[in-house]
């Protein structure tokens, strides 16, 4: 595997070479410090860009043309990485050896009409397509409780910090819908274009000279743009264990604990925090799995999901509301047990093995490299090899030293089953 950047000074282009794959895939990356009231904004503009465009005027003339590139597949996402938004256009599609020649080319340049020519018309968008995204968007916002354990992580996060972007609803909020409108969504699309911090990753059997001569032609960002805040959200600290409650309409309870980490260093934060939250909550062999739901059936499911950027580990389950307490009591004993370390080698030694095969599923995936690529390059994580060697080589104490950063800070319960 090849791995090429060039700053094109408006933009980074980001080659990664490989013959594993059949397919291409490019992801065009826009970001900027994130923004609560442009979430909602931000989400609706990727919706309306992949609606239509000037010259493919309906969504059934962007699906042929989609066919005619072989079945290329063209998509959008929007997410938080740290103090950044991020709205991402991914472009996948067979490598010409198995189309035909200039196929790849030809998606590119696709890709480009989507994000550079939208279907506007004197400075508007098409209200007809906006009210179509509008209509799709505040059924989803309606719907948000319809998810109840990601509700009650949501509101677990607002508790915790409602003014720290991990409170933020990514999926944005109906009071911010209610203000756009087909103008200033535009503006907000040529803020973008002209402001987003942009880089474009690449990932097949291609050549970086080819990616280079097409992308220059076909993506022409006019302004020069460097990053200037880090990606890390402030390190603070646990003060009081909070507990909030929330009735719902529901037959299951559903039970978010935000934790502070307060502290790390850069290598505990990448290497014995990753095993630590293994060794705790993060699969089936874990403490919180076996302890809470096996030996006492007191809950559904149950796991431990670190958020680095964010310094803090949420904790989630799904359990009956009368076992609450003693829920929180075995959670609260299993964070003491890896804080005193009362855990084995041989728990450490299956979480590195659980690390390993993670790494080898990374290298099966274009958008999991990609992803990789895009962490080294953001926020200078390590590359696959150098990660794998670090890892292996953490030690008890160092995860025991870790353990005891990590302090329960807010207790959100989503009370069902009355």
């Amino acid at each position: 595997m090849e791995y090429i950047k060039k700053d094109l000074g408006s933009y980074n282009l980001h080659v990664i070479r490989t013959d594993k794959f059949k397919t291409v895939m490019v992801r065009v990356v826009f970001q900027r410090p994130v923004v609560k009231n442009e979430i909602t904004m931000r989400n609706v503009l990727s919706q309306m860009l992949l609606q239509s465009t000037y010259k493919y005027k309906t969504k059934r003339d962007m699906n042929i043309k989609a066919e005619d590139l072989y079945a290329a597949d063209i998509y959008s996402t929007n997410n938080r990485l740290g103090k950044y938004a991020t709205s991402n256009f991914y472009l996948s599609m067979l490598n010409d050896k198995y189309t035909e020649k200039g196929n790849l080319e030809k998606g590119i340049e696709y890709l480009s009409e989507i994000i550079f020519n939208p279907d506007v018309h004197d400075n508007k968008f098409s209200n007809e397509k906006l009210d179509i995204v509008m209509s799709s968007c505040r059924s989803s916002l309606n719907s948000i409780k319809e998810e109840a354990s990601k509700y009650s992580v949501m509101r677990m996060y607002e508790e915790l910090d409602g003014k720290s972007p991990a409170s933020y609803r990514m999926c944005g909020y109906l009071e911010d819908l209610d203000n756009i409108n087909e103008e200033n969504l535009y503006t907000y699309y040529e803020s973008m274009i002209k402001s987003d911090l942009v880089d474009i990753f690449v990932i097949g059997d291609v050549s970086y000279e080819d990616m280079l001569e097409v992308f220059k032609k076909y993506f022409k960002f006019r302004v020069l743009k460097k990053r200037k805040t880090s990606y890390l959200l402030d390190d603070v600290s646990c003060k009081k264990k909070k507990v909030v409650r929330e009735e719902i309409d529901n037959s299951q309870s559903n039970l978010s604990i935000g934790c502070r980490v307060h502290g790390l260093t850069e290598y505990e934060r990448n290497y014995p925090l990753t095993l630590f939250n293994v060794i705790f909550g993060g699969g089936c062999d874990s403490k919180l799995f076996k302890e809470v739901r096996e030996e006492n059936s007191l809950c559904y499911t149950i796991v431990s999901i670190p958020n680095k950027l964010d310094n803090l580990l949420l904790i989630r389950a799904g359990i009956d509301r009368y076992n609450f307490n003693k829920t929180m009591e075995i959670i609260e004993k299993d964070l003491k047990d890896m804080q005193k370390g009362k855990f084995k080698e041989s728990d450490i030694s299956v979480a590195k093995e659980l690390f390993n095969t993670a790494i080898d599923e990374t290298m099966e995936s274009q958008s999991k490299i990609i992803d990789n690529y895009l962490m080294m390059e953001f926020i200078g994580t390590d590359e696959l090899d150098k990660k794998r060697e670090l890892m292996n080589k953490v030690t008890k104490k160092e995860i025991v030293n870790v353990a005891k950063k990590v302090k329960i800070d807010t207790v959100f319960l989503l009370e069902g089953g009355k």
